[in-house]
């Protein structure tokens, strides 16, 4: 028998909605604005789907992961869950936006008013994670225009009075000036500091970006996105191009790849997995939701999801493929240099001199120059770099670390270094900036759909709210605020949006039911998607978020707050662990967060 629909508790005129999400007698869509907008054609709406799920995470989370989980084995898991999980999940979502043709709010609200608390969690996630990932394009704007002067400043390390810059030369010039020039960093958390003029100017200026692409919603948002979506590519091509032409490149791509079968028994690799699937996929942010809502009843939202999807897989791949190559050109360059070093000094014994031609860098194998290291390398004198890909790829390979470090250590090797940097920085920025119209859309459109007065005043709603956003990011343009920034990224948005997917998942395939839901998306498509979904929605998925819930929320109460903070006198990158006071209140914090989340959740029962 067909499960009726959930009764309302504010308007008893709803109870007699006997269609489903697409019935023509449905009190809620008569409320509907007569003039919603809508997608000018199918690309705009790929581009901005893209757009919003390909960021910044598939450039430096992605390749870390695989990297630190297995290389090939963790490309096969991943592609396991995402299609066991992710494209299902990605499926429900699309399908219920351009059903009801509502906000997040307003969708969850149409199926039962009791769960509109999952609408507002999404939009109080996507401010928090607006707040400092607009940071990020602050510092991309930063190192953008560092990029127009030869040398790039962060090749060398400046000299004060004839005398080189202490901290940079017991570091390197790239972590130089990312903390000490761009961040002008403090030794923890603790250490406010001033305010960062250039980042504050810089924020500023990405919030203004941010503004004007948001001024008339996705009228003005798309004709960015047509240069936003499609400009990465054409850099990632580029770079992959260029890195397949350096040396070390296919030893650094062979080593990412290598397959560790054995890494799919350790269940930490599977939940770094199942997260990275999940945010990959922009899940639980009402973006999805937000976007397919201004699409035609009845276009294919089944195949949109696969396609959206495998893009963003891809995209993760090729960037993989980038990250990687130029990485191993960096591995073997560093190892090279010094080698050439240790031989113009005279450090290297007459009766230890290698085979290889160690004066051509570029003909030496990897593989000899680590044999010859194991062998003679203690009987030269002085620090001999052994080579060890692994190694050297682990130093700062995972978000600003890979991107305002390795990477760009690894640009001023190459000829036309400002060239490859301002492209690689405009890449971030453009990466980033389509996220951000993903996840203000989040914001607005949820907003504008629940309230009539906001809906007459959007674009008002647009300006206050990226002016609020640039007042409250000034907390991350302090001296101490890349901290803030590591502390936002691990704790305001993993947790309750995984908690808002465990709601949605069960709201859609027990509470208003899988079948009557599969019915509805007949309606509109003109055919009944596979019963699999039916099966995956109910158990698969779901018993997959209680899982990721659950083990996210162990390791979160179990593991002590750290950070990695930058120390100014050993002139290297620490990782910091909190007083046991401020351990104390971090915990506290913790479950104010999940406190808050779940009582928004049920704020209507």
């Amino acid at each position: 028998m067909e499960k009726q629909p959930l009764p309302a508790d504010d308007d008893k005129t709803e109870a007699t909605e006997v269609d489903g999400l697409t019935g023509e007698s449905s009190p809620q869509e008569t409320s509907e604005p007569d003039a919603r907008a809508g997608w000018n054609s199918k690309i705009e709406y790929f581009l901005a789907q893209v757009g919003f799920s390909v960021g910044l995470g598939n450039v430096w989370r992605f390749p870390y992961l695989c990297h630190q989980n297995g290389g090939g084995a963790f490309l096969l898991l991943y592609i396991l869950l995402m299609l066991l999980v992710g494209i299902p999940l990605f499926f429900l979502e699309l399908a219920a936006g351009q059903a009801i043709r509502q906000g997040s709010i307003g969708v969850w609200k149409y199926i039962s008013p009791r769960l509109s608390g999952i609408g507002y969690s999404s939009c109080v996630v996507c401010f928090f994670v607006a707040l400092y990932y607009n940071v990020i394009l602050a510092w991309s704007l930063f190192y953008l225009g560092n990029s127009f002067q030869h040398p790039l400043p962060w090749e060398k390390c400046p000299e004060e009075g004839n005398v080189t810059v202490k901290e940079c030369s017991e570091s390197s010039p790239t972590s130089y000036f990312w903390y000490r020039k761009a961040l002008d960093i403090t030794d923890s958390i603790d250490e406010t500091g001033s305010f960062n003029t250039y980042i504050v100017c810089c924020l500023l200026a990405a919030w203004t970006v941010v503004c004007l692409g948001m001024f008339k919603g996705i009228k003005t948002s798309v004709k960015v996105m047509y240069f936003s979506s499609i400009f990465p590519y054409v850099v990632l091509f580029c770079f992959l191009i260029r890195g397949l032409l350096l040396d070390g490149a296919f030893q650094g791509i062979g080593f990412m790849f290598y397959p560790k079968l054995e890494i799919w028994a350790d269940v930490q690799v599977w939940r770094q997995a199942a997260t990275q699937v999940f945010f990959a996929l922009g899940l639980g942010f009402g973006s999805i939701i937000a976007y397919s809502s201004y699409n035609p009843r009845n276009n294919n939202c089944h195949r949109d999801a696969f396609t959206v999807s495998f893009i963003n897989f891809l995209t993760s791949v090729l960037a993989t493929l980038v990250v990687f190559a130029v990485l191993g050109f960096r591995a073997k360059n560093k190892a090279m240099d010094d080698l050439s070093k240790h031989f113009h000094e005279g450090l290297v014994p007459n009766n230890v001199m290698p085979l290889f031609n160690y004066s051509d860098p570029k003909s030496v194998a990897l593989e000899d120059y680590r044999v010859w290291v194991k062998q003679y390398g203690s009987m030269v004198p002085g620090n001999l770099t052994d080579c060890d890909l692994e190694k050297e790829m682990q130093k700062g390979v995972e978000g600003t670390g890979l991107a305002f470090i390795a990477f760009t250590e690894a640009m001023t090797l190459l000829p036309g270094s400002p060239f490859w940097s301002a492209l690689f920085f405009l890449m971030l920025l453009n990466l980033g900036l389509s996220t951000m119209f993903g996840t203000m859309e989040g914001i607005l459109a949820p907003l504008s759909d629940r309230f009539k007065c906001l809906a007459r005043n959007k674009t008002k709603l647009t300006i206050a709210s990226c002016i609020i956003g640039f007042l409250l990011g000034l907390l991350f343009t302090q001296r101490c605020g890349n901290y803030f920034v590591m502390m936002f990224d691990d704790y305001s948005a993993t947790l309750p949006l995984i908690i808002v997917v465990v709601f949605e998942t069960f709201s859609v395939s027990w509470l208003y039911g899988a079948d009557r839901f599969l019915n509805d998306i007949e309606g509109m498509l003109g055919w009944r998607p596979s019963v699999v979904y039916k099966y995956l929605w109910k158990y698969i998925c779901l018993l997959a978020m209680l899982g990721l819930l659950g083990a996210t929320t162990i390791r979160m109460f179990l593991s002590r707050p750290t950070y990695m903070s930058w120390n100014q006198e050993k002139k290297e990158v620490q990782e910091f662990i909190e007083a046991s006071a401020n351990i104390h209140a971090n915990t506290v914090y913790k479950a104010k967060t999940m406190f808050t989340i779940l009582t928004g959740l049920k704020a209507n029962i």
